[in-house]
């Protein structure tokens, strides 16, 4: 054999094996691109072989924005790959373009978005094209997001032109009015907050609103999200707006209670409007029927929740036995307010966690009063031989006198609009012995009914006697009907009155 010849086609074989390899080093990328990078496909690609429009070729820049301290974090997003992280961008890249197209949002704004746990809408800004954008979270820092509270931003004032709260940020928030105020110190004027929550009922829809004193509604709509439908809600922050105007309503006596509370009055229990013949009993069967408020709809929204006991008696009453027991507070911890003249109780409350004692008769206005402990037979709630104690504004006579003691009264409804407002949860329990024919009527008058959400009236009156089959009351002089006209009057206005016995 002619070794040139020989020499030629070992040379032949080697280059055929090289460009074999070459091929199939080719077809491995090949295969490898269209796994696990043929995904990414960049709008107005001709050739895609999946639908996303994440550029997974881009490195992304999250910068801390207008604090000190926070440094920018630079990650590749192909480390987010799975098939529900790419779905849920494609979903916020849809609710982002819907709101540059109706002008709440623009590729030049500077975007935050909040309590974020995986920047999936972080991405989605970016890749549509807002680059200044970053998200926060509580724990550790991810792609695109730096660590920070809703309620406690690592950024500066009047900060941010768009802030976004999705993926229940919002609903998750342990003081929502923390989170509202956060929200309105770190957007600038004129700029947009968009939140998507699960809320559906009109009353956290309301509650929701009345959070954020510095921001205007501009529209709501329901969209259909990650297997449920969700409510996005777009406020605008607006310089001088009237932040206070319902406040100063209430405070001037001259609000009246929205249209959605008169709804849920509609779906309240009815009243009893015959009078019963043994009231001991019809309380025990009555409680079985009350719709409580919280049970008809969402009280997420709140900046307090507020339970102010009016006639409270002793701390193993009402407050134990069965507002922290059986009222339904969706796991929200209520502050408690135990209004209680008879100081034959108030050792009780010394060391009583969360709950603050007003040693003090609710009344009309600040003066001393006559405090009379009363005991006829047939008594309900005797305590200790401890009779129920009634007001007067001077010596008065009737029933079995047990004791008289001057107290302090105080103006209930002044109290009550300086300790709670209208962006708080708030119920009452009032049993004060004859004096709501007094209180109720100076609540109305003032506007502070307003700011009460629930309100459970005992009303008293000369009713049957337990002891004596065929005797009345003698302590009471307002009849079962007069008694009726009070809790209509109530539930007239808009306020959701239960009978309590």
């Amino acid at each position: 054999m002619d070794p040139v010849t020989g020499k030629r086609g070992f040379l032949r074989n080697a280059v055929v094996r090289f460009l074999l390899l070459s091929l199939l080093l080719i077809a491995v990328r090949f295969a490898y691109v269209i796994t696990l990078r043929g995904e990414s496909c960049v709008s107005g690609d001709e050739f895609c072989f999946f639908n996303n429009p994440i550029g997974n070729d881009k490195l992304v820049t999250a910068a801390g924005v207008g604090h000190a301290g926070v440094s920018s974090v630079t990650l590749h997003p192909a480390g987010e790959t799975t098939p529900e992280f790419h779905k849920r961008v494609m979903f916020y890249i849809t609710v982002f373009q819907d709101l540059i197209v109706d002008g709440f949002l623009s590729t030049k704004s500077k975007a935050l978005c909040v309590e974020t746990p995986i920047g999936d809408d972080v991405y989605a800004l970016k890749e549509i094209g807002v680059d200044d954008a970053v998200g926060i979270y509580n724990k550790a820092v991810k792609p695109l997001v730096v660590k920070g509270l809703g309620f406690r931003q690592p950024f500066g004032d009047n900060t941010f032109d768009f802030v976004f709260s999705g993926d229940g940020g919002l609903d998750r928030s342990e003081n929502a009015g923390e989170f509202a105020a956060e929200v309105c110190r770190t957007v600038k004027p004129e700029g947009y907050f968009v939140v998507h929550t699960a809320s559906k009922d009109t009353y956290s829809f309301n509650s929701f609103i009345a959070l954020f004193n510095c921001c205007k509604f501009i529209r709501s709509r329901h969209i259909d999200g990650f297997g449920s439908e969700i409510h996005e809600i777009v406020m605008k922050k607006v310089n001088g707006i009237n932040i206070k105007k319902k406040t100063e309503q209430v405070l001037s006596g001259k609000c009246s209670v929205s249209g959605y509370k008169q709804d849920l009055v509609k779906r309240a229990e009815p009243l009893i409007m015959k009078e019963p013949l043994k009231p001991w009993i019809t309380l025990k069967k009555n409680i079985q029927n009350v719709k409580y408020l919280s049970s008809m709809v969402d009280i997420n929204f709140k900046q307090r929740y507020v339970y102010v006991d009016v006639g409270a008696r002793s701390y193993g009453s009402s407050i134990v036995s069965w507002f922290r027991k059986q009222y339904p507070k969706q796991n929200k911890t209520f502050d408690i307010y135990a209004v209680e003249a008879d100081r034959h109780f108030h050792d009780q409350y010394k060391f009583k966690k969360g709950v603050t004692l007003l040693p003090y008769a609710a009344w009309v206005k600040n003066e001393t009063l006559v405090f009379e402990i009363n005991q006829t037979p047939g008594d309900e709630n005797v305590e200790q031989g401890r009779g129920m104690g009634r007001i007067q504004p001077v010596k008065s006579g009737g029933g079995i006198v047990g004791s008289v003691d001057e107290i302090q009264g105080f103006d209930f409804a002044e109290w009550l609009k300086n300790t709670v407002s209208e962006k708080d949860y708030v119920v009452m329990k009032m049993d004060v012995e004859g004096t709501e024919f007094d209180l109720i009527p100076r609540l109305i008058e003032t506007g502070a009914i307003c700011l009460v959400d629930e309100v459970f009236l005992e009303c008293h009156y000369n009713r049957w006697q337990k002891c004596c089959p065929g005797v009345r009351s003698p302590k009471y002089q307002k009849t079962y009907g007069q008694c009726l006209d009070l809790f209509k009057s109530l539930r007239q206005r808009g306020v959701l009155v239960h009978q309590w016995w």
